[in-house]
């Protein structure tokens, strides 16, 4: 039996767009809206897993050395 692909980041965020939007307007049954709640909750657990993939590969460039070697540090830098 093949996997089911996973959608991409920005499919889950549009699905979780159309999700709120469903719950929302509070004329979806309750059994369909505990659905799209559990559909929208594991789809927010990916889209979190693929952000925090994204943030551990981006750098930001703080200068360079005397070498002229770049100096980088973490996305989001130290806490001020």
């Amino acid at each position: 039996m093949a996997e089911k692909k996973k959608p991409s980041f920005e499919q889950s965020l549009k699905r979780l767009e159309e999700i709120a939007a469903l719950l929302e307007n509070g004329e979806t049954p309750i059994e369909e809206s505990l659905k799209l709640f559990e559909e929208g909750a594991a789809l927010l657990k990916d889209c979190n897993k693929i952000l925090e993939e994204a943030e551990k590969k981006v750098s930001i460039l703080v200068g360079t050395t005397e070498e002229g070697e770049p100096v980088t540090e973490p996305f989001g830098g130290a806490e001020e």
